[in-house]
């Protein structure tokens, strides 16, 4: 009985405590809005918001934003994007959302009529009160335009927002507009998270995922922990640490570092790498190559370079539409970032008979180049399709693109990749400049990628579609690997310094390792804490494009 009092007087102080205000709502010259809410001690403050359209619970509304901008005690938001028009009788439709030493407060159902000058809010009875983390996210529909916006700077399109809510458990990631565990078709939540807040699209674009990156969120993404090398017996491995995963000012860092700065130098060529975990969060991802243990001899060292991989497949799957990723690519010899996608199942076999897209990968090298001299470092990228019945058999030729800077290197500023997937392509561009397009005949990839000429099963022979295997839902995955065998082949050039090893050594990680004097300077590790060599992320988000 005292412990039930005790949780009541607590829910009673909490409601005390977190009682957001509605705002005044004004308009604003002549056809904008002005929002001051009063600060009442919040970390900060989010509006959402229609004209004329009731939002329902906690949708996303016509326009949403965080508010971090103060006028005396009150916060304030103004929009006046020329393609906002509030005419006097016009009906806001708003609710709020605010945080408060770490507690959410949220106001829903607020409306106001537009007067001459001022409006008049009108209040709901009662102030929800969730106790639960939750986030405030940005997001650019794909339409051009002008970036206006109090949180991060977009890539084009005007900025809008919505509240992803997570109960339970952490925020972020998921958002309202989908169907958990599939639908018919277009974007879909891949697992239930108990809680997630839901609203069926009702117009399209429709933004489905989002994550800003303001702190990282555990329970959207999930850390690859092996050493396997992705096939490719690269030089890292995976862990969850904060040297090498972690936000800041609003964006995630993946920054590779030296395993011999956590366990010292000897620990390479005699100690042992136990990744095999005792409890779910600590197990080991993945055993193939030897990726859950791995015993160091001076021939064959301990993958020397510990980095992170981050995966979506727990928390968010989609199939088709519109996918944005803003990012900065690290630089430094023999640093290999990528942003790309996986099957959520395996609906056609094992790799790479269930498809993977490549978004963007990238070198870090600055002075790096194949044969005919053209640049293959930090200033250019590659998107590409991978398919195909088995390894050996992947045509991924036939759905790649490549594209080099005409000045300075993808490390010096952020850049904006857009994926474009529907029932008849796929599409990636940078900047707004298409790179990679892959629009199968009737016959599908099969045919676009010549495989009908051999004499192998075609796995999709069955399928109802021509876009298979990228008829199914694929998840997210962000990482920095280094080095390994067959991204940077041999007959490519570096300067001032050779690659190090060679792709059919035996030793590759030792010749690797014993030539850090040549390439551990160019991640320039004593400057910035050292986040030339990571990979940076401002945001990502996904949108359901149609019905």
């Amino acid at each position: 009985m005292r412990m039930l009092l005790l949780v009541v007087l607590v829910l009673a102080l909490s409601q005390t405590i977190l009682s957001i205000q509605p705002a005044t709502v004004d308009l604003y010259n002549g056809h904008g809005l002005k929002f001051t809410i009063p600060d009442d001690g919040y970390d900060f403050v989010a509006v959402h918001y229609s004209i004329n359209q009731p939002i329902v619970g906690v949708g996303a509304g016509q326009w949403g934003y965080d508010v971090h901008t103060k006028e005396g005690s009150s916060f304030v938001h103004i929009n006046d994007l020329p393609n906002l028009h509030v005419h006097k009788g016009d009906t806001v439709y708003y609710w709020l959302h605010g945080q408060k030493a770490g507690q959410p407060d949220e106001l829903l159902g607020l409306s106001a009529v537009i007067g001459d000058m001022t409006t008049t809010t009108s209040r709901p009875t009662t102030t929800t009160v969730r106790p639960v983390v939750t986030s405030t996210t940005t997001a650019a529909p794909p339409s051009g335009g002008n970036n206006h916006n109090t949180g991060h700077s977009g890539g084009g399109g005007i900025l809008t927002q919505t509240m992803i809510e997570t109960h339970g458990g952490s925020s972020g990631g998921l958002s309202n507009g989908g169907s958990f565990g599939g639908s018919s078709g277009g974007v879909q939540q891949g697992y239930a998270q108990p809680g997630v807040s839901q609203q069926a699209c009702t117009s399209y674009p429709c933004l489905m995922f989002e994550d800003n990156f303001d702190f990282l969120n555990f329970e959207t993404w999930t850390h690859e922990l092996t050493a396997s090398g992705g096939g490719n017996w690269e030089f890292e491995y995976y862990t969850n640490n904060r040297s090498n995963s972690y936000t800041k000012d609003g964006k995630l860092f993946i920054k590779p570092t030296l395993t011999a700065d956590h366990f010292g130098e000897h620990y390479l060529s005699s100690g042992v790498l136990d990744l095999w975990g005792s409890e779910p969060h600590s197990q080991c991802t993945s055993n193939q190559f030897f990726g859950c243990q791995r015993q160091g001899t001076p021939e064959h060292i301990i993958n020397p370079i510990q980095s992170a991989r981050l995966r979506s497949d727990k928390a968010f799957n989609f199939k088709y539409g519109k996918m944005e990723v803003r990012a900065k690519m690290p630089k430094g010899d023999w640093i290999w970032p990528a942003i790309w996608l996986l099957p959520h199942r395996n609906a056609y076999g094992e790799w790479p008979a269930s498809g993977e897209i490549d978004i963007v990968e990238s070198r870090g090298n600055t002075n790096y180049h194949d044969e005919k001299g053209n640049s293959q470092g930090v200033d250019s990228f590659g998107s590409t399709l991978h398919f195909g019945p088995a390894y050996g058999f992947d045509p991924f030729e036939k759905a790649h693109g490549e594209m080099t800077l005409s000045s300075g290197t993808l490390n010096d500023d952020f850049h904006t990749w857009t994926l474009e997937w529907d029932e008849n392509h796929i599409k990636v561009s940078f900047d707004g400049t298409e790179v990679m397009n892959a629009s199968p005949p009737p016959e599908g990839f099969w045919k676009l990628g010549e495989l009908d000429k051999s004499h192998i099963d075609n796995p999709y022979r069955y399928a109802n579609n021509k876009m298979a295997p990228f008829d199914q839902e694929f998840f997210i995955i962000m990482n920095v690997a280094v080095g390994g065998v067959g991204f940077f082949p041999d007959k490519n050039r570096n300067s001032p310094y050779p690659k190090p090893w060679t792709d059919k050594s035996e030793f590759t990680a030792r010749d690797f390792w014993n030539h850090k004097s040549q390439w551990y300077p160019t991640w320039n590790p004593d400057q910035n804490d050292g986040e030339q060599a990571a990979m940076q992320v401002d945001y990502i988000r996904v949108w359901k494009m149609k019905p």
